[in-house]
């Protein structure tokens, strides 16, 4: 363990008395899923993944977000996939918060705990299993490459969270900082997962509009959040999903610090053609 808190779904059912409001809201230009909606009767499956469900958390939607899709995994003991994409120009970014992923890329096997990431480029050869008697819980975020010419894919990785210093954001004094699983310089990846952390009261001050998709999961914490023209409160569990140039800022409540896995597209041309690469 890294010492690190990572959010678990709980799912199950409310009980009747439980009262209908909540955070839940989808607009033109983002949505919120607070955790309470990640119920049983929401959870889907998947072709060729045993003993495995899944919430969706967000996919590509015509007029909003339309770059990725992200899923929240749940393996119970002994289940996995031998054929877990089925996509072959689709990448993927893996990021475990609970139990172990027994990850075979290649003719390599990884074990990935809490806080363990992993990057697939399209085409990989991988599976993924649960070997250990607790279930397993983690993020798998999937896009389809944007291939250049001249420059070569990106090449398969493991990494953990613990290992990586954060960046601090300047003139912060390190209250706001992002832990960066790729460099930001490599030009090969035309996705970035990182992990952001806000420590109580630190804020981004102003209201940040630009070209890339979101997908914030709240991993540890709570926070105001500027959505568009909405302040909402989030808190550990909650999903956030933005299409480009909503505004967005925050401030951080405390008392612990706020962390998010965050998802944006990077690095490439935009369309100019409906359905053509960038």
């Amino acid at each position: 363990m890294n010492g690190r808190s990572y959010h678990v779904p709980q799912g199950g059912l409310p009980g009747q008395t439980t009262l209908t409001t909540d955070t839940a809201v989808f607009t033109e230009a983002y949505a919120v899923i607070p955790r309470g909606a990640l119920r049983d009767i929401v959870a889907s499956r998947l072709p060729h993944w045993r003993s495995t469900r899944l919430w969706v958390l967000a996919r590509p939607l015509s007029g909003f977000a339309e770059t990725f899709s992200q899923y929240l995994m749940e393996v119970a003991p002994g289940g996995g996939s031998d054929r877990p994409e089925g996509d072959p120009a689709a990448e993927a970014a893996l990021f475990v918060v609970d139990g172990a992923l027994t990850l075979t890329i290649g003719d390599r096997r990884h074990t990935l705990g809490p806080g363990g990431f992993a990057y697939l480029p399209p085409g990989a050869r991988w599976s993924a299993a649960n070997g250990a008697d607790a279930p397993l819980r983690f993020h798998w975020i999937r896009k389809a490459y944007v291939a250049v010419d001249g420059l070569a894919a990106p090449a398969a990785f493991v990494a953990d969270e613990a290992d990586i210093a954060p960046e601090a954001m300047p003139g912060t004094e390190g209250r706001w900082a992002t832990t960066r699983f790729v460099d930001s310089d490599d030009l090969s990846h035309d996705m970035h997962v990182t992990i952001v952390t806000l420590q109580p009261g630190a804020a981004i001050p102003f209201a940040e509009t630009h070209v890339m998709e979101h997908g914030l999961y709240v991993l540890e914490g709570s926070a105001v959040y500027r959505l568009n023209r909405d302040w909402v409160e989030v808190e550990a569990g909650d999903f956030m999903w933005l299409r480009a140039f909503c505004p967005q800022a925050c401030v951080a409540r405390g008392p612990g610090p706020f962390r998010y896995l965050l998802y944006k597209d990077v690095n490439r041309h935009m369309a100019l053609r409906p359905g053509a690469d960038r």
